[in-house]
């Protein structure tokens, strides 16, 4: 797919989450009626509470410090983006963000993840694939994500493993 082509599919998937966001509102969201299916009931847009990364010695890590900052929308034909980051994320000296310094751009780096593409689920086994069209994180781009997937209520849970090879989990709430 051409640069162009990516930009437009980009420009274009946030145009329709933004679309729904304004046209349907997300607390009357399909997915909260009764006898839904389980796609019907992930659909919409959540918002980060917690995200954390388990040690090899069994502890936990606040992957994005401890007040992450993300928001998540999955449309009802497959679409999906996400946005993940810390909440203290440092400003850049220069204020152009062409400019950062090597310890700036670190931070972001290691302080960040955004992609987007489509998902697909397994409702028998509650499991969630995302198919990455871009990522922040150029290695994942074109490779599927799998997440085990737990979904009561206004509370999503996923895990996985992530980049750094160990396991993490995330907390998301239904935006309202």
């Amino acid at each position: 797919m051409s640069p162009m082509h990516r930009r437009t599919t980009f420009t274009l998937t946030a145009l329709a989450f933004l679309w729904l966001g304004v046209v349907l509102p997300v607390g009357n969201a399909v997915g909260q009626q009764a006898g839904s299916t389980f796609k019907d009931q992930l659909v919409g847009t959540w918002l980060l509470v917690a995200a954390y990364t388990e040690r090899q010695d069994g502890s936990q890590a606040d992957t994005f410090g401890p007040s992450p900052r993300g928001i998540l929308m999955f449309d009802g034909n497959g679409g999906l983006s996400l946005q993940e980051m810390r909440s203290d994320l440092p400003k850049f000296a220069s204020n152009n963000r062409q400019e950062g310094t090597p310890e700036e751009n670190k931070a972001i780096v290691q302080g960040s993840i955004c992609y987007f593409g489509t998902y697909t689920l397994d409702e028998a086994v509650k499991a969630l694939t995302m198919h990455l069209e871009g990522c922040s994180f150029p290695n994942w781009t074109g490779t599927d994500l799998k997440r085990s997937i737990t979904l009561t209520g206004d509370e999503l849970t996923w895990s996985g493993v992530g980049s750094s090879g160990r396991p993490f989990h995330n907390v998301w709430k239904r935006a309202k």
